[in-house]
Formats: C-alpha cells, sequence, structure tokens
C-alpha cells in the first residue's frame, strides 16, 4: 500500500481522478443541484441505527462495507501489467483510473451514510456516473482504438447528464439506467468480437452482480422481513454486489485489453 500511494503523486491518472472530484464537489457546494430528489434519512435503510456508536459507524454494516471499495482499487492499483494482460500505456491509465475512482468512492458513500445529508448524497449518485461511463469507454477503447481525448470528451458528457436529473423526481434512476445499459451493451460487443471463456465468465459475474446490486437494493426493506437479512440486510448485500460487479469488470476489461490494436480476432 506505501507503495501505491507513493505511486499517486507520480500518476496522472490520480490527478485526473481527484479533480473531476474535486470539480464535483465545488458545483454540489454551490446549492446548484438542492432540488435534485435524493432519499435521506436512516429509514430508507433495513439496518437499524445504533446511536449509541459514533455516527459514522451507527449503522456499522453499511458504513464498513465502503472499506471494500478503498480495497479493490488499491489492490488493482498494485496489480503489475506484467501479470495482467495490458500491453501499453493506454491500456495502464485506463486501468488505473477505474482504479482511483472505486478508491474516492468508497469514503463518498460512507460520508453519505455517515451524514444522511443531501449534497453528500447528490454526490454520492453523481460520482456513480463516469465509472460506469468509464467501463463503457475502456470497452470501446479496445473495440475501436479509441483516443484519449475522445475518453475526456464521453466523461465530460457523462457528468453533464446528471444536470438531467433536476428535471424530474426520477431523474436519476433514468439516467443511470442508461449508463448502465451502455456499459453492458459494450461488454457484450467486445465478448462478442474478442472473448474467450475466461472473459465470458468475468462478463457473467460482472452482469449478475449488477443485478444483485440493483434488486438487493430496491428490496433492502422487504428482505429485512426475513431473518438471513435483518443484520446484515440488502442494501449491505447490494454493496457486496457493487464490489463485486466493480472487480469483474476489471477482470473482464484487463483479460482482454491486449486486443487494443487489433481490428479483427485473431
Amino acid at each position: 500500500m506505501k507503495r501505491t500511494l507513493s505511486y499517486a503523486w507520480r500518476d496522472r491518472s490520480f490527478w485526473h481522478v481527484t479533480a473531476t472530484f474535486a470539480l464535483c464537489f465545488g458545483i454540489v457546494s454551490t446549492g446548484l443541484l438542492d432540488t435534485v430528489s435524493t432519499e435521506l434519512g436512516f429509514g430508507h435503510y433495513a439496518e437499524k441505527p445504533h446511536f449509541w456508536l459514533p455516527l459514522f459507524l451507527a449503522m456499522p454494516f453499511n458504513a464498513i462495507v465502503n472499506l471494500g471499495y478503498i480495497m479493490l482499487g488499491l489492490y488493482w492499483l498494485g496489480q503489475k501489467d506484467e501479470s495482467l494482460k495490458i500491453k501499453d500505456p493506454t491500456g495502464r491509465y485506463l486501468k488505473n483510473m477505474f482504479s482511483w475512482m472505486a478508491v474516492l468512492y468508497g469514503p463518498v458513500q460512507w460520508v453519505r451514510i455517515w451524514t444522511q445529508a443531501h449534497r453528500a448524497a447528490v454526490l454520492d449518485q453523481w460520482f456513480t456516473f463516469p465509472i460506469f461511463a468509464w467501463a463503457s469507454i475502456w470497452c470501446n477503447s479496445i473495440l475501436n482504438n479509441w483516443p484519449a481525448r475522445r475518453f475526456l470528451i464521453l466523461e465530460v458528457i457523462s457528468l453533464g447528464s446528471y444536470f438531467l436529473c433536476l428535471l424530474h423526481p426520477q431523474g436519476f434512476e433514468v439516467v443511470l439506467s442508461l449508463h448502465v445499459l451502455w456499459a453492458a451493451v459494450s461488454g457484450l460487443k467486445l465478448q462478442s468480437r474478442y472473448g474467450d471463456a475466461s472473459s465470458q465468465k468475468y462478463l457473467v459475474l460482472a452482469l449478475v452482480s449488477c443485478l444483485g446490486f440493483v434488486c438487493l437494493k430496491l428490496l433492502d426493506h422487504w428482505l429485512a422481513q426475513h431473518f438471513l437479512f435483518q443484520t446484515l440486510s440488502g442494501h449491505f448485500w447490494s454493496k457486496v454486489c457493487d464490489i463485486l460487479q466493480f472487480h469483474y469488470a476489471f477482470c473482464f476489461l484487463a483479460h482482454l485489453d491486449h486486443y487494443r490494436h487489433f481490428k479483427i480476432r485473431k
């Protein structure tokens, strides 16, 4: 981990992610997005808060699970290119950007759970978009050998799409669904062109984890009727699924990244 943190200061992907986060934080702080609809209050979670604990651990399982994102990001940052199938600087940059997104996303979600503040919830929602968009960008950079400037353009479009959430109370769900669909279709196209048995396994696991993430979150209170989900709630398990879909997306994309410069299946 010490090596990873030292490397951060020399890694442009770290600065690109932190600059994007700072921009989002600055915009949210202005109050421009205060009318976006978010779910606030501990009553939106099936896990019962324990107010005798420090507030940042009031819902201990839903709080601590966010360490998983940080650990996942640091794990993939520490993976050497030689042990992966990433052969060029573009693939390394894409992997590291995705890794830093995971590292920063964990604290963002934890602050939302901790504070139940509207602006923390907005930042949590907003940061979800570029993460799904980056998976799609990585897929398409392999398929079409996209130049780096297109990465920036599409991330700006993804970030800008959050302002559509101002138009309708369910705007976030609609725009997020489009991001998820784009990522899934891009992954299926990549698998169709260059995939093998290993990448197929990773893609299926990523898609199943994504489905688990959505369903378990939506069914959080209903599942709490059952003993199995009363301590470790549906929302907790949805975050476990989210971390898994992140991990298997890494596995899938890193496995196929060496096809970046090929236009036909070898």
